[in-house]
């Protein structure tokens, strides 16, 4: 990846099925027709979406399996990826910050009300230190969450949405 991100780099993020992709290789490593079985997408769809993910930096190729007498390559998300990608742009955060929206309306429908749940906005104005401890927290949770992150459907777990966005105001 180049040193500075081009906008078509942060238009990868801009796709909500990819910000979908990005999340289930956090669990686990997949192919193309995996990942298309899971998300209930075509291969075609998904392995197009991959090949971007891939050339922006956000997927990592980890193996390559014999398939029927052809080669799958398995792919992997490292969640520091993204932020290094948005760190070095960061005016250029809406275009995730807006995929992700378009996500979360999507998720809202698969939340399960009888399960406890914490739902926060705000626009305040806080100490700088309790902003900090705020930001190292939330960076805290985000990686607790990520290197927890679990094959769908694994014995044992449950399936949770997590979106976090925190930024200092003008």
């Amino acid at each position: 990846m180049p040193d500075s991100p081009t906008l078509d780099d942060l238009r990868v993020l801009a796709h909500p099925l990819r910000l979908r992709i990005l999340s289930l290789l956090t669990g686990t490593a997949m192919s193309a027709a995996e990942a298309a079985r899971e998300l209930d997408e075509t291969q075609a769809n998904v392995s197009y979406h991959l090949r971007r993910l891939h050339e922006a930096g956000l997927l990592d190729i980890v193996e390559e399996v014999s398939i029927r007498g052809g080669r799958a390559k398995r792919y992997r998300h490292d969640p520091e990826s993204g932020p290094r990608l948005t760190e070095r742009n960061p005016e250029e955060d809406h275009v995730l910050l807006t995929s992700a929206a378009e996500e979360l309306k999507r998720r809202i429908a698969f939340r399960a009300p009888e399960h406890p749940a914490s739902i926060t906005d705000a626009e305040l104005w806080v100490d700088p230190e309790v902003w900090a401890q705020a930001l190292r927290q939330a960076t805290e949770l985000s990686r607790l969450l990520h290197e927890a992150a679990e094959p769908p459907r694994t014995a044992g777990t449950v399936r949770v949405s997590a979106s976090v966005a925190l930024f200092e105001l003008r």
